[in-house]
């Protein structure tokens, strides 16, 4: 259940009954001598109709029905309204798995979205595990959800590489060779106008279906295709090929595109070049800046792409919300792309289109991070090293290596690189810290596993079978009020996440409900306790470790019984 809906739902009905105009801003107590929610709105509203806020507030406790489900409603400072739950009311409400919404959307998810021909680096991980754990958790909720790998896998970059490979007759089956030929391609593409010319001219050649270009074209990309597979599912990533919709699926729409925004009156000829000007898009000298849909050589552009992407995605896939996973530096790309793409009707105003931009990752310096030789690091480099440290660790505080140790330290090493960035808030550049996300201290995801591990070594030393445990969570003491209430949040945190997109508000939680077990554990023994108590208390940890393990799955972080 959502409490916090419930509860707005509530409060914003008193205003009305009141004549009232304003919302509850209700969010969690930050002290518990506040209660478990503050409602924040009755100041705003007061003000709106020039009363005092404390009468306010006065009025909106008694007008609010409340009976069962809170036991205390109080004014605090200049009209806050603090709530505390009833006892009966948690009983009914702590749920471990997300609750299935009543009105189920369509949300098209792109993210990920590596250039093929290379290897993945480090570049590509946050697209993909922040975009991994929001469609997680909006599948979770009962929406249909619709994954778009919308890969690279077309233009200039394959002409260069297809040109150099046939006029040298280098021959490789591994990527990283493909790679190197790579840039050993751009050299020449760069340096040399002649290649340069040719390159074009193979890229005319593939998108014209020339059947020898074409044939090693799909060579490049079932190689390149396989890498990433293999890296998906190192990290526990829900991408298939079955998602993959990459720049090369959308070609034959491109031409018809233009016809299309043509004939909605978009296009105008600039140098050439067909380009959308929109009047939103003016810099501080009051010149718009264009949205270029065809070059001037009739070449098309990322732009046009994603044009036609768009309308796939919300006409023939049914998208109410189309969620971009792309790094902040697009943001004015995806502006324009929105803009246009409503200009045009290829999105109307109900569907939602949202940009979830994330900034970078950073070494120590500061500066993106990248090997000492100033590349990007390959993100299989990077999950290796995870591992290899997280058995160190694991050596150390083991006294020596676990027989499980392979899988342990797969699991641990890999869930902290994946924290690491996903308890950051995703718009925010943040520090690449080995020894920080494999800390087994502070809000880190060995801490959070370590946690749902000793829930499960309480059980082992049990004489209770977890079959004969009661159905709802009661509470008596103080610590175990608190830990429930913070148990019959986890709904509360989904919804947020699932509107916005921020998983480090699930991060957040599950550390917060993690602290709030570690205060019951020491103030209300378990195993100890009289036979009352101890079942009380052993569903209460029960729950709590069911959230950490579900709650870690929808951030794509595994779990395990012992560490």
């Amino acid at each position: 259940m959502k409490i916090k809906a419930l509860l707005s739902q509530r409060i914003e009905s008193a205003f009305e009954a009141l004549g009232l105009q304003g919302q509850a801003m209700l969010q969690a107590a930050s002290r518990p001598e506040f209660g478990d929610y503050q409602a924040n709105g009755v100041m705003a509203a007061a003000k709106r109709s020039g009363q005092n806020p404390k009468e306010v507030a006065a009025q909106v406790i008694a007008q609010l029905d409340l009976k069962g489900i809170a036991k205390d409603v109080s004014i605090a400072g200049p009209g806050f309204i603090n709530i505390t739950l009833a006892e009966e009311f948690l009983a009914t409400i702590c749920n471990t798995q997300p609750s299935k919404t009543e009105n189920p959307l369509t949300a098209v998810v792109d993210y990920s979205g590596p250039n093929l021909a290379k290897e993945m680096h480090i570049g590509h991980i946050r697209s993909t595990i922040i975009g991994d754990c929001v469609a997680r958790v909006l599948e979770a909720q009962g929406h249909k959800v619709v994954r778009q790998n919308h890969v690279g896998d077309w233009g200039t970059q394959f002409g260069m590489l297809l040109t150099y490979l046939n006029e040298t007759g280098e021959n490789s089956d591994a990527l990283s060779d493909i790679e190197d030929f790579y840039r050993a391609a751009k050299q020449r593409f760069d340096e040399d106008e002649d290649f340069k010319n040719r390159s074009r001219q193979t890229v005319v050649a593939l998108q014209a279906g020339d059947e020898q270009v074409l044939s090693h074209w799909h060579r490049f990309i079932d190689m390149s295709i396989s890498h990433c597979q293999h890296l998906y599912q190192r990290m526990g990533v829900e991408l298939t090929r079955d998602d993959i919709k990459g720049e090369s699926s959308y070609n034959d729409e491109l031409a018809p595109m233009i016809e299309q925004l043509a004939k909605a009156n978009l296009l105008t000829e600039s140098e050439g070049a067909q380009c959308i000007f929109l009047d939103e898009f003016k810099n501080k000298d009051g010149d718009i800046l264009p949205l270029i849909v065809r070059k001037s050589d009739g070449g098309y552009l990322y732009a046009t792409t994603d044009m036609v992407a768009l309308q796939h995605r919300t006409q023939t896939l049914g998208a109410d919300r189309v969620l971009y996973f792309v790094d902040a530096r697009q943001s004015l790309h995806f502006k324009q792309i929105f803009a246009a793409g409503r200009a045009a009707g290829l999105a109307s105003e109900h569907v939602e289109l949202s940009h979830m931009q994330f900034g970078t990752m950073l070494g120590k310096d500061n500066k993106p991070f990248k090997t000492r030789q100033g590349a990007l690091i390959k993100l299989a480099d990077l999950l290796d090293e995870a591992i290899e440290r997280s058995q160190k660790v694991l050596a150390e505080k083991r006294g020596g290596a676990p027989e499980d140790m392979a899988h342990l330290a797969e699991v641990i090493g890999i869930g902290a690189v994946k924290y690491a960035d996903l308890s950051k808030n995703r718009t925010s550049d943040y520090v690449f810290d080995w020894d920080q996300m494999l800390s087994f201290e502070g809000n880190t995801s060995p801490y959070l596993q370590y946690a749902y591990s000793r829930i499960q070594s309480i059980f082992s030393k049990s004489d209770v079978a977890r079959d004969t445990l009661p159905e709802q969570i009661t509470t008596v003491d103080e610590a175990e009020r608190r830990l429930a209430v913070a148990i019959a949040g986890f709904d509360d945190m989904l919804d947020l996440v699932a509107k916005e997109g921020y998983p480090h508000y699930l991060c957040g939680y599950l550390y917060d409900l993690a602290g709030r077990f570690t205060q019951f554990y020491e103030q209300c023994p378990i195993l100890t306790s009289a036979d009352q108590d101890k079942v009380r208390r052993l569903r209460l940890a029960e729950q709590s470790g069911e959230i950490l393990a579900n709650g870690l799955e929808l951030l794509g972080i595994g779990v395990v019984e012992r560490m």
